[in-house]
């Protein structure tokens, strides 16, 4: 973990940054050959950071091509498994002394808290990479018990040419999860960041190309989702693509997938997190601290956020001011002061959408127990709503913001078919102080990921992907995760 600094500092650091605002194709800089550009605003201030190039389908077409020509004449995928590990290595090191610079571009233009770019996002982003290098000349193939007649070989070759298509939310650490798992397989790859998060996506390109990652391997293609991401999700050059957001577009890769060449779609998709606290729990006080964390990090802008907290009426009104109390210690502002652990929503459409969520608990007569205003600007307070019914939008709908709604049940059974009365499977957490519930909680609650006693994603090691509307096609992170970037090949020689 890299030293957290003072505002001061963190304020000077963004007065002498030096933004890359083009694509990156083929190893270098350049600009979208229409000559758009679209703004890159810091929503926290709502100050204009840059005109960042605007990339449509016919940049789409030259940064495919790139990466078709590095992958063809295997300038990366032909190199040792020690060889792309020592790059990657080196990659990560380039990561870690820039992880000042990034944590500060990260804030700046996602809103995000420095302190947690700072403490999170960019020192597990370094990690995942590593983690992935690491394993690189570690995953055997196989042979097949075929007897003396034949030698039967089974083995991984990369896929291609992938497409990276990224969220919002987590720009630098989704980024990660996607590059590590496809570089180390030896794919070459097209990303499109998010139009809201583009800065730090590019300034990690620089330093892959200075690291020793070959031209046309890394590219990134700014711009639209209709423009420059439905260009990824239709190309007949493109053989996978993995995207990480809302459920709705993922759908539309599918479809794009199914209109092309039949290209490999992975899906993250979104989530409608339950966390359910029984009332045998050994310390109530530690489970609001993690409800809390789980439900207000990163501004509730997660896909995994505990954003339905589903608690056993006997210890509803002790858990909720304990949570209260821990709230005490989020505060809210500006998300260059490390002293803030809440920044700004992302956008102002964005805002506008938290906010309704806001206007319907008001107009639906709910108990606002905390919270429930916005601030100056594009900040939302974190609120929480009790007495919410499994009819309402605010059970039913995906918020992605700090709103946690609060619905109470009386048995265990009660509580495992409101954890499941949702389209979502992502994630959620289980509470309870009784070895039997935790079993029972974990294995019948469906979801890609359950934690029991605390609120997390596991590590590098562990995969992350949903159930139901929430992922499909495969999973991020783990040794899983390159299952999907590799394709599997049988080499039967006849010995007979």
């Amino acid at each position: 973990m890299t030293e957290v600094l003072s505002k001061e500092q963190y304020l000077a650091i963004a007065s002498r940054l030096e933004l890359r605002t083009q694509a990156f194709i083929d190893g270098r800089f350049c600009d979208a050959l229409s000559g758009k550009t679209f703004t890159s605003t810091n929503p926290a201030t709502g100050e204009v950071l840059a005109q960042i190039a605007a990339c449509d389908s016919q940049d789409v077409d030259v940064a495919v091509a790139a990466a078709k020509q590095a992958f063809d004449d295997g300038r990366w995928h032909k190199q040792s498994p020690g060889a792309r590990k020592k790059v990657l290595l080196r990659f990560a090191q380039l990561l870690e002394d820039n992880a000042h610079e990034l944590a500060v571009l990260e804030s700046l233009d996602s809103g995000k808290p420095v302190s947690e770019c700072q403490n999170v996002d960019v020192p597990e982003t370094i990690h995942t990479l590593r983690w992935h290098a690491e394993l690189i000349d570690k995953v055997y193939d196989s042979t097949a018990p075929t007897g003396s007649g034949a030698v039967t070989m089974v083995v991984r070759e990369a896929i291609g040419v992938v497409g990276l298509v990224l969220p919002w939310n987590f720009p630098l650490l989704m980024l990660a999860w996607k590059i590590g798992p496809s570089l180390a397989a030896g794919c070459s790859i097209v990303v499109k960041p998010a139009r809201e998060t583009t800065l730090t996506a590019l300034r990690v390109a620089e330093l892959a190309h200075e690291a020793g990652i070959p031209p046309g391997v890394f590219n990134i293609t700014p711009g639209g989702g209709r423009d420059a991401g439905e260009a990824i999700g239709r190309h007949m050059d493109v053989a996978m693509v993995s995207f990480t957001g809302s459920t709705d577009t993922g759908r539309l890769f599918l479809k794009y997938a199914s209109e092309s060449n039949l290209k490999r779609v992975v899906l993250e998709l979104g989530g409608k997190n339950p966390a359910v606290v029984m009332n045998d729990c050994e310390d109530l006080d530690q489970v609001a601290q993690y409800v809390t964390a789980g439900a207000f990090w990163n501004m509730g802008e997660n896909c995994s956020a505990s954003s339905r907290l589903i608690v056993h009426k006997d210890v509803k009104d002790e858990l909720l001011q304990l949570i209260r109390k821990h709230l005490s210690d989020w505060k809210l502002g500006d998300p260059l002061d490390p002293e803030n652990r809440l920044g700004a929503m992302v956008s102002k459409s964005h805002f506008e959408k938290v906010r309704s969520y806001l206007e319907y608990a008001a107009e639906q007569k709910l108990s606002v127990f905390q919270g429930g205003e916005t601030e100056a600007g594009v900040f939302v307070q974190p609120t929480i709503i009790d007495g919410v019914q499994r009819d309402s939008r605010l059970f039913i709908e995906e918020i992605f913001g700090p709103v946690l709604s609060v619905t109470t049940f009386t048995t265990l059974d009660e509580a495992i078919e409101l954890a499941n009365d949702t389209v979502y499977g992502l994630a959620a957490s289980a509470y309870t102080g009784n070895l039997r519930n935790a079993l029972r909680l974990s294995r019948e609650i469906r979801a890609g990921v359950v934690t029991v006693n605390c609120f997390g994603e596991g590590d590098a090691s562990t995969p992350f992907g949903g159930y139901k509307e929430s992922g499909f096609g495969g999973r991020d992170k783990s040794i899983w995760a390159h299952d999907q970037y590799t394709e599997l090949k049988t080499i039967w020689i006849d010995a007979s």
